[in-house]
C-alpha cells in the first residue's frame, strides 16, 4: 500500500507541475514559473522517496512529504476569471502575456 500512496502524490505532483507550466506559456507571469520550477524540484524530490519505500517505507513516505512541503505553491494571481472548475483543473486561461500588465 506504500509505494501506491507514494506513486498517487508523485502524479498528483507532476500533474500539477504541468499545469503550471502550461499557464505560464500562456501568461509569462513570475509566480507560474516559480510554482513549475519548484514542481520540477518536489517531483524529483517524491520520485526519490519512491525508490525509498521499497526498502523502509517509513522513510520513503518521510521523503515523500517533504516533497508534498517543497511543493507549495502560494499566492498567485487570479488568472481564471469566471472560469469552470474543469477549465481550472486543467489550467485553462483566458489570458496571454500581453494581456496582464507587468510591474
Amino acid at each position: 500500500m506504500y509505494p501506491q500512496l507514494a506513486i498517487a502524490a508523485y502524479l498528483v505532483v507532476l500533474f500539477l507541475t504541468l499545469r503550471d507550466i502550461r499557464i505560464f506559456k500562456r501568461t509569462h507571469l513570475a509566480s507560474y514559473r516559480k510554482g513549475a520550477m519548484k514542481g520540477l524540484v518536489a517531483s524529483t524530490v517524491v520520485l526519490l522517496g519512491i525508490l525509498f519505500v521499497g526498502v523502509k517505507p517509513d522513510l520513503g513516505l518521510l521523503i515523500v512529504l517533504i516533497g508534498l512541503y517543497i511543493n507549495r505553491k502560494g499566492i498567485r494571481e487570479d488568472v481564471f476569471g469566471d472560469a469552470v472548475t474543469i477549465d481550472r483543473l486543467f489550467g485553462k486561461t483566458d489570458y496571454h502575456g500581453s494581456d496582464i500588465k507587468q510591474d
